[in-house]
């Protein structure tokens, strides 16, 4: 009798049409190869290694600046006061992708095909991790998300014409007021940062492909773009403005308006770095069981991770038409 835990149903691989030459020690490395190549934002904040720890939470420490003292001859040195919290991390989040090929297919399949598998899987786990980073964005400058996304607007973020004004999802009769970016809308944006004292290095604009179209109608982005040394368009990159590296992604994310039926517009993210953080517990795994009462072999990667905002000031999102 036939294991009725585990039905598979059609979501099996049944004959060359459909597989791609099972090797598993081959599939795991092309998954794992796939899924680095096609991470964005994953690549561009802080990452932390907790492979092979134990625990579900990890608790950065987040002390307060200080200020410095004037010293008077003869007098002690000021203390400053300890200061600051403790932010925590949750590792919560396991995503899988599986397969079940058949013997048949196996045997059958045209090794060619095996690409399309590894890509695929390597694509929708570095999706999942990009979506889970560029959603911090929704906590950037103050902002509070609830977890539930049909009932979340950028209720702090700022339009992307001027990037001065506040997105508000009801305006224009609850269809939002965002505008499309702008030279002047970057800018802010950038000031934003600075008057934050965030760090200039490794500043990046992650933007929806709509917000591509326009970047290549602005002079000063054709005009620094594609400099360098010619390897500058990897990962996403498209270029840069301003010294701040403008990546294009469709995992941008996507603000609620408050009426229905509506385009809801898109958000375009400057942060840097330590914006955010994601702590890796497990990393891109291959596994492989051979299931008898189908004679075929169920593959699965999975991964396991938390993602968690570091200083919210150091992220400025900017909403545009979708």
């Amino acid at each position: 009798m036939a294991n009725t835990a585990f039905a598979p149903n059609n979501s099996v691989t049944k004959s060359a049409v459909d597989t791609a030459g099972f090797v598993p020690e081959v599939w795991s490395d092309e998954i794992i190869a796939a899924y680095k190549k096609n991470l964005v934002a994953a690549n561009l904040i802080k990452k932390m290694n907790f492979k092979g720890k134990k625990g579900d939470k990890v608790y950065f420490p987040a002390p307060t600046r200080g200020s410095a003292s004037a010293k008077t001859a003869t007098d002690a040195v000021t203390l400053i006061a300890a200061g600051g919290t403790a932010l925590s991390v949750s590792i919560d989040k396991h995503f899988e992708y599986s397969r079940l090929i058949e013997d048949l297919a196996e045997v059958q399949a045209m090794s060619s095909l095996r690409r399309f598998y590894t890509d695929d899987a390597g694509y929708a786990l570095a999706t999942q991790t990009d979506t889970d980073v560029i959603k911090l964005g929704r906590l950037s400058q103050g902002g509070t998300w609830n977890g539930t996304d049909a009932t979340f607007a950028y209720a702090n973020g700022f339009i992307g014409g001027d990037g001065a004004t506040a997105f508000d999802a009801t305006a224009n009769t609850n269809t939002g007021n965002e505008t499309a970016l702008t030279d002047e809308g970057i800018r802010r944006a950038i000031q934003r940062l600075d008057d934050s004292d965030v760090p200039m290095d490794g500043r990046f604009l992650i933007v929806p492909p709509v917000a591509r179209n326009t970047l290549m109608g602005i002079a000063r982005f054709t005009e620094q773009a594609f400099v360098g040394d010619g390897s500058t368009i990897r990962n996403g990159q498209i270029g840069d403005i301003y010294g701040v590296k403008v990546y294009v992604s469709t995992n941008a994310d996507t603000a609620t308006t408050a009426g229905t039926g509506d385009v809801n517009p898109r958000v375009c993210l400057m942060a840097h770095p330590e914006f955010g953080v994601l702590v890796e517990q497990l990393g891109i795994r291959v596994q492989t069981q051979y299931k008898q009462e189908y004679l075929a072999t169920l593959l699965t990667a999975d991964t396991l991770y938390g993602v968690g905002e570091l200083r919210d000031t150091s992220a400025v999102a900017l909403i545009i038409p979708g």
